[in-house]
This record gives C-alpha cells, sequence and structure tokens, in this order.
C-alpha cells in the first residue's frame, strides 16, 4: 500500500439540506477550489445517483463531503444508511489512494487477506476496503483521474495556499486514526501494510499517544486514547506556515479553538461541521514534508518499487 499516493478525503453528511453550508464552510474558510461537483436533477435522473457531492482542493488535498441523495434518501439504501451511520462528530468517511494498476493492488492486498468489495460494473475502476478491516477507516483505492481534477495540470500551483492564504497551508500534514490499542495499529500498518514506521510519540495537551507511519505522500497517525466519541479516521493536520498567524487569523473569524499554537491546535467540531481539522507548523523528526506524489514518478528509496516522492 505504499506506493499509493492519496487521491481524496470524504466525509458523510446525513442530510443533504445541511451540505451546502458544509461546502461553503470549506470553500470559505480555506480558500478551496472546487474541481467537480455532482448533483442529482431531472437532467440527471436517468443515472440514478444515489449522493450529492462536491470535490473541493486545498492544496494538494482533496476534500469531498457526501450526503445522501436520490434513491440514497431512502432508508434501507446501502450508500445512504452508510453515510448516516458515518455523519457522526468526529468521524470521517475514508481515504481513497490512486493506483497505477489497479489488478497487481487488488492482489496485493489479497495477499495480505484482505477482503476487497468490486461494485457491479466498476470493477476496472475501483475497489473498497470495508472499516472494520482497517480500524474503522473506509478505503478506496481507484485508477484514473477524479472529474476536474486541478492537481494534475501542468500549470498548478499549490504553494499559493501557503503564501497567498492567511492560514498560510503548505500541505495535509496527517491523518488521525482512532486507535484504541496502539499495538493494533502496529500489527495493521506496520505488519500487514509493511508501512514504514516514522515515529511514536506524546501528544502535549492532548492526552494520547501517536504511533506513525508513511503511507506513500500520507502519515497516518494511530492515537490512543481517541477524541472522545471518535471512531476510525478521526482528524485530520494540516502543516502551516505559521501556527500563531493561523490561531489569529481564525480567532478573528470567531472561531472557538482547542490546542495550542505552541503544538498543534483545532477548530472545535461542532463550529467545523462535526470533524478536528487541526493546524501544526512544526514537522516531527523523521516525518516527510507534505506534498501530493500524484504527479511525481520519482521512487522513494526504501519504499516498494513503484513508490511515488511528493512533488515539490
Amino acid at each position: 500500500m505504499a506506493w499509493l499516493p492519496l487521491a481524496h478525503i470524504s466525509w458523510a453528511i446525513a442530510d443533504n439540506a445541511d451540505r451546502p453550508a458544509c461546502d461553503a464552510f470549506i470553500l470559505d474558510l480555506f480558500g478551496a477550489q472546487t474541481a467537480y461537483e455532482m448533483l442529482v436533477t431531472p437532467e440527471t435522473a436517468h443515472y440514478r445517483f444515489d449522493r450529492e457531492e462536491r470535490l473541493m482542493v486545498v492544496g494538494d488535498t482533496m476534500l469531498i463531503p457526501i450526503a445522501p441523495a436520490g434513491p440514497g434518501a431512502e432508508p434501507g439504501n446501502p450508500l445512504g444508511d452508510m453515510l448516516r451511520r458515518s455523519a457522526g462528530e468526529n468521524r470521517w468517511i475514508g481515504l481513497a489512494f490512486r493506483a497505477a494498476d489497479l489488478p497487481a493492488a487488488a492482489r496485493w492486498f489479497e495477499s495480505r487477506d484482505f477482503s476487497l468489495h468490486f461494485d457491479c460494473g466498476m470493477e476496472d475502476k475501483y475497489f473498497l476496503i470495508s472499516k472494520r478491516q482497517v480500524l474503522g477507516i473506509r478505503i478506496e483505492v481507484m485508477q484514473g483521474e477524479l472529474p476536474g481534477d486541478p492537481r494534475l495540470k501542468p500549470d498548478w500551483a499549490p504553494q499559493r495556499w501557503a503564501q497567498d492564504h492567511p492560514l498560510g497551508i503548505e500541505g495535509l500534514l496527517s491523518v488521525d486514526v482512532a486507535a484504541p490499542d496502539l499495538a493494533e495499529a502496529r500489527d495493521l500498518f506496520g505488519t500487514r501494510l509493511e508501512l514504514p514506521l516514522l515515529s511514536e510519540r506524546e501528544l502535549p495537551g492532548e492526552g494520547a499517544k501517536g504511533i506513525a507511519f508513511r503511507l506513500c505522500d500520507t502519515v497516518m497517525e494511530a492515537l490512543s486514547p481517541p477524541p472522545q466519541g471518535a471512531s476510525g479516521m478521526c482528524g485530520i493536520t494540516f502543516k502551516v506556515r505559521s501556527a500563531q498567524a493561523a490561531w489569529d487569523h481564525l480567532a478573528a473569524r470567531g472561531f472557538t479553538l482547542r490546542g495550542s499554537a505552541d503544538t498543534r491546535f483545532a477548530i472545535e467540531p461542532a463550529e467545523a461541521h462535526g470533524r478536528l481539522i487541526w493546524f501544526s507548523e512544526h514537522l516531527p523528526a523523521g516525518w516527510p514534508a507534505p506534498g501530493s506524489s500524484l504527479r511525481a514518478p520519482d521512487p522513494v528509496p526504501g519504499l516498494p518499487d513503484g513508490a511515488t516522492a511528493p512533488a515539490s
């Protein structure tokens, strides 16, 4: 799994009526760029879309809030029920990774005793690994490009979020994973998925220990104990140019913040549509600098053949 660059991060919204406000939050606060929006309309009715979603990019990170719509709004619809179950505070749906060779990726996971799910008619597009197999994180492995993805264009300039936006976002630093038992996280990420161990550390002020692994261009940090009420993927951290400047900007906007600018801090989930979004200016020792591998074919020393390096 170490050779798969991150394609997107998704979270669930139980009621589609709340999705526009969530999208507006991301567009306004982070200066996100819309790549594509999928809507249920009379013109798209024949596709039987079961959800609505907007693909939004912040630097090199794509965020996709998803809400049930159309058939998905009906009780008993599998996708709609999954979204409603996943819409609690401090819960995300999961992560999608891009594979150059989908059949090879499927064989790799199956060789490590993961059960894969292929949606009918989409077998050459993606497969899914259920939450129960990955510490509560739904994993998608996809092949090809996401609709309208600007990150693959030659003139894409993610550094404008660091240079021009008041939050000074330099990239995605890590993904938090709720882990009641760090030994279980070590077995999953280190042994079964063969991810390089980056660090073990105490998180000051959070009363938790973290164990971090490198997954291509993404750092997965398992936390124990996790934030109250959290399960599966429970947060993301952006690296910022200046934590104090980001703190001051968010405080001036009226947000309630938890944590410290000296370590890391987050907007209270109740003010961030139920999700923990952290900010830190510190790059922990041994961690890679944030950056996407979607555009960079160069191999990373120490990772399996075909691994990719974050773009500068």
